[in-house]
């Protein structure tokens, strides 16, 4: 009842945790069995309707179910911490965002247990998910799932930034905040601006599929190309909401493991927020092809062109802060360093598809699959493994073994290069993307072999970090205040894991990287801004968690056309809204006494 009801930020960062981790060994899975039916040519281990659902479920399952989550884990767990503060800004809000994205899941993935599965690719590109190419309820899925789990996102965009706004330590200035929460800072504005414009999406391919509306329906007066548009209006900030927190977590990692300040801290944060700007100018390099014109194609391949100077500045920050460190080898080091030439390669090739009448030969191809998996997987996961393994003893007050943790970097990153650095390559020499089976001997035999075989190495990869994971809960929980002795901000300077209010008085920061200043003048703990006293916490809720169930219900009574559990879940909803509106819950506080006996009330 306690982690169902919880609105500490913790505990709902270990909860998206366990979620994403679910959702990324399906869609794992589902990679690994798309893998297999191209392991060779003309194979039938799965059907074509098949190898279309879990191409689908694969894009959607890995980008909005377990990417997001990770990162969210993250943010919930190290944010507040690291600002110095006893909570975010909007306890309920966190859990009811939790309880929303898992619901939303969840409803997507009952799509295979209900026959329905979502086919018309991760995009949902209409007129193919339209209603008239596609009568069955897959695409309902796809749409009601995402629209319950975008509020989630949504509401955790809204309570970070104003965390991150409101809640600072005193003596915090913006230009003192660590990388990570610059970042995520960013990224949560990133969300409140471009997922409105996911859910105007779904709602209108919705009302087209429920309603029979004319948004998209072609033969009626509806447009396809607007979906194209509205999509990646979204899709591309979408992009950098998951790459930035990365950015974060490597520049927090390779500071921590080189001993050395961040280089060029102000250019790394101005390189964030014009990447976030041009994030959103250039969404048409998606559509070269769809007949936009030469002036929109050239405009939109300058300003993708552009956009990787702020990049390459970060790169170049990245390599320099190596540069002279005494750099220890840690599995999150490796991570952060490995992170580096992937994501840079991934960047060259987005450079290439930049180009217009390049894309045109490139655009549908293997290439681009190369191409984000290098971004997505070389530059994301990359950065989300190297955060779990660094933050892991702040998270749970245990150290991940690092001998397994090596064994899992050298498996998943040579698996990775081999599954998707020869996609490069089967895409130059014409293998299409989103093909089920192909002919002999037209030179995809052998790289489509190397390819699976890589899928199997990072799976093996993935099993040996289940193992460590679970070996290393059986362990006591005996992690360090800091454990990798070199940190940087302030979660290092209080227990691992921290109690429940975090910190027993509010830090005084006095300079970037706080921690350390701290120590370098040989204190043992942050020099505080506040005498001790009681602390207010807030309450417990159920309220989430029953909120999301409703819509969860009411997907399924839109989805099938029974208006009484539509009605039944939506007023489920409101009336936990309204009892959250009338009833005032004043929280609870935290006494002296029972913070010196150390208690969690």
């Amino acid at each position: 009842m306690d982690w169902l009801t919880t609105v500490d930020h913790k505990k709902i960062g270990i909860l998206y945790l366990i979620a994403g981790g679910l959702f990324f060994l399906v869609g794992g899975l589902e990679a690994i069995l798309i893998r297999i039916q191209l392991i060779g040519p003309q194979k039938d281990f799965v059907g074509a309707d098949t190898f279309n659902e879990l191409l689908t479920m694969h894009g959607t399952t890995m980008i909005f179910l377990a990417a997001m989550p990770m990162l969210f884990a993250l943010m919930n767990a190290v944010i507040p911490l690291q600002i110095g503060a006893r909570d975010v800004a909007f306890p309920f809000l966190n859990s009811l965002g939790f309880w929303t994205f898992f619901f939303g899941g969840v409803l997507l993935n009952v799509s295979w247990f209900a026959g329905h599965v979502p086919d018309a690719g991760w995009t949902s590109y209409v007129p193919l998910a339209g209603p008239t190419y596609n009568s069955g309820h897959g695409v309902d899925y796809y749409v009601l799932g995402l629209q319950i789990a975008g509020i989630g996102t949504l509401l955790g965009g809204i309570n970070f930034m104003a965390t991150i706004i409101n809640m600072r330590a005193p003596g915090m200035s913006f230009m003192r905040m660590p990388m990570f929460t610059w970042s995520i800072f960013i990224t949560s504005m990133l969300i409140v601006f471009a997922f409105p414009v996911l859910t105007v999406g779904l709602v209108a391919l919705m009302f087209d599929r429920l309603f029979q509306a004319n948004f998209f329906e072609t033969a009626t007066g509806g447009s396809t190309v607007l979906w194209e548009h509205v999509f990646w209006v979204f899709g591309h900030p979408e992009v950098y909401i998951l790459i930035m927190p990365a950015f974060g977590i490597i520049s927090e990692v390779v500071s921590t493991f080189s001993r050395k300040r961040l280089f060029g801290y102000s250019s790394m944060v101005f390189a964030l927020i014009l990447i976030a700007f041009l994030g959103f100018m250039v969404w048409a390099h998606h559509m070269f092809t769809t007949g936009l014109g030469p002036v929109a194609n050239g405009l939109f391949s300058i300003a993708t062109m552009l956009i990787a100077v702020p990049t390459g500045v970060k790169i170049f920050n990245w390599l320099f802060t190596l540069w002279g460190g005494s750099i220890r080898f840690t599995t999150a080091s490796l991570f952060g360093i490995g992170f580096i030439p992937t994501f840079t390669m991934g960047g060259v090739t987005g450079v290439m598809l930049a180009a217009a009448p390049a894309d045109y030969q490139y655009h549908d191809t293997y290439f681009v699959v190369a191409h984000f998996h290098y971004v997505i997987v070389g530059g994301l996961i990359n950065g989300i493994f190297a955060g779990l393994f660094y933050w892991w003893p702040k998270m749970f007050g245990r150290t991940l073994n690092e001998t397994l943790g090596k064994w899992f970097f050298w498996t998943f990153y040579i698996g990775f290069h081999m599954t998707f650095f020869v996609q490069h390559f089967l895409g130059l020499i014409g293998m299409p993307r989103r093909v089920w089976t192909y002919l002999p001997n037209q030179g995809f035999d052998t790289m489509n072999l190397v390819s699976t075989i890589g899928a199997f190495l990072m799976g093996i990869g993935t099993i040996m970090l289940l193992i460590n994971i679970v070996i290393t809960s059986f362990k006591a929980k005996n992690a360090a205040n800091d454990p990798w002795e070199d940190g940087r901000s302030l979660e290092w300077s209080i227990p691992s894991p921290p109690p429940e209010y975090n910190f027993k008085q509010i830090p005084l920061v006095r300079s970037a990287d706080a921690w350390w200043k701290e120590k370098m003048e040989g204190k043992k703990e942050m020099t505080p801004s506040e005498p001790v006293g009681p602390i207010h916490m807030p309450s417990p809720s159920i309220k989430p968690l029953i909120m999301s169930i409703g819509l969860f219900i009411a997907g399924f009574g839109f989805m099938y056309d029974k208006l009484y559990l539509a009605i039944g879940g939506i007023g489920l909803t409101l009336l936990c809204m309204l009892l959250r509106s009338v009833y005032d819950d004043h929280g609870f506080h935290i006494s002296e006494e029972e913070q010196e006996k150390g208690v969690q009330a």
